[in-house]
């Protein structure tokens, strides 16, 4: 077995607002239904019900992808359609997006972000909780999914929801 070379790589990373040029940038994120989607999302950002933002190397390529909507809880920021590259996880790419995430929500002046686990991904909850989001409870959701070959079905969980104060 040969050296073994360590080094530390320091991402230069922003977080600025999704636009629709990134579109196709995100396709490695997420299947064509949620894309088909984005437009009507943007729109709706624009308006200033959600927030969509993306993660962007210096490059301007966006490397991870989510959201906060202000609607469906009052007092309460829900951060959702988090997701980073598969092959630049764990490197806190998904801390940063969250962060960002936590500021848009303190800015507005609410008092409580908002998230949701599945129970097949105990790394994101992992993770939501070393940022300091508690467990308050659960509930049933469920949203279209998409398989490879363009099948379309309704996916059902049980999600275990974590909140954090923005105000501490």
């Amino acid at each position: 077995m040969g050296p073994v070379y360590t080094d530390v790589v320091d991402l230069h990373l922003t977080v600025r607002d999704m636009v629709e040029a990134d579109l196709p940038d995100l396709a490695c994120f997420y299947p064509p239904i949620y894309l088909d989607n984005m437009p009507e999302h943007l729109e709706q950002a624009r308006g200033g019900a959600v927030d969509h933002l993306v993660v962007c190397t210096q490059s301007g390529m966006p490397v991870a992808k989510g959201a906060v909507s202000y609607e469906k809880k009052p007092g309460y920021g829900e951060i959702w359609w988090l997701s980073v590259r598969a092959e630049l996880r764990s490197l806190g790419i998904g801390s940063v997006l969250i962060r960002a995430a936590e500021e848009r929500i303190r800015a507005r002046g609410l008092p409580w972000a908002e998230l949701a686990a599945e129970p097949n991904n105990p790394r994101a909850q992992a993770l939501y909780e070393r940022l300091g989001y508690v467990v308050y409870g659960s509930e049933a959701a469920s949203w279209n999914q998409q398989t490879e070959d363009g099948t379309v079905y309704l996916y059902e969980t049980t999600v275990t929801l974590l909140r954090k104060a923005t105000h501490p």
